[in-house]
């Protein structure tokens, strides 16, 4: 069997959400397949020449570990390593510039603009959000009336904002290697992570396609988390395409098991003969 180096934080707390106990699920999976090692992003240098493979997990937001997560990059880049996810997304990956680029690009996007200047560009609202650009998990987000919005000055630099956006659900996209794999959506938008089974129709495919395209990773997992708003459209809400996390316990046992064989025949594919 090959070697795997499997990067997560066990230690990391998030609500509703159980970020080590997926990892290892997948950890005690994967095991039947690869010799697995398991540390933080921090710790990998020691092991990366050892693995033929590295598999980026739920290490939570690299914000945390900016300058460790930095050298990281800039060593798979110079050692042509084999990483998965592979480090050219697009998305959430390189902070949430992306919002505001696709805005100006029209695409179905929850409107985005950078700062309080570029305030009248977005649609007329009662209520704004406002988020950092390098932020995950909800940190650092603030709902505001527009009167309180314009009394704040100069928001800190790397500020977005968006109009508060009514929807009837969430539902997520998940894809592997740009192959859809399941949906879940939020069958009571007040409780984020309790999510359930979602059938997409084509129209929802199409929507999740344009962004995995756009994205044009070479390999990966990647989430599109996206709104139904009250008239029927679905708008971008993030695209996850670092270490999203999967919920792969709220899957049946089936599209469980189809997903983690996926995902080990394309690990397998990155690791030369």
């Amino acid at each position: 069997m090959r070697n795997l180096l499997v990067l997560t934080d066990l230690h990391y707390q998030t609500n509703s959400r159980n970020y080590s106990a997926e990892d290892l699920y997948l950890t005690e999976e994967l095991q039947k397949s690869f010799h697995v090692a398991l540390c933080h992003p921090r710790h990998s240098e020691a092991f990366e020449d050892s693995a033929d493979v590295i598999l980026f997990r739920n290490a939570g937001p690299v914000a945390a570990y900016a300058r460790e997560y930095e050298l990281f990059t800039a060593r798979m880049s110079a050692r042509n390593c084999a990483v998965f996810n592979s480090l050219d997304g697009k998305g959430d990956m390189k902070g949430k510039q992306y919002l505001v680029d696709l805005t100006r690009q029209h695409y179905p996007v929850i409107p985005t603009v950078n700062g309080l200047a570029e305030l009248d560009l977005l649609p007329d609202s009662d209520r704004y959000l406002t988020k950092p650009m390098n932020g995950a998990d909800s940190h650092g987000i603030r709902v505001a009336a527009k009167q309180e919005l314009l009394t704040f000055g100069n928001l800190p630099s790397g500020t977005l904002i968006q109009p508060w956006v009514d929807f009837e659900y969430e539902v997520s996209f998940y894809y592997l290697n740009d192959v859809f794999q399941y949906a879940l959506y939020t069958a009571d938008k007040r409780r984020r992570w309790a999510l359930e089974l979602y059938r997409p129709s084509p129209d929802d495919l199409a929507f999740s396609r344009l962004f995995i395209e756009w994205n044009a990773m070479k390999h990966g997992i990647q989430r599109v988390d996206a709104c139904r708003t009250p008239d029927g459209r679905l708008l971008l809400v993030e695209h996850e395409d670092l270490n999203p996390f999967l919920s792969l316990d709220l899957l049946d046992d089936e599209t469980r098991r189809n997903f983690v064989g996926t995902l080990v025949e394309a690990l397998r594919a990155l690791i030369p003969e």
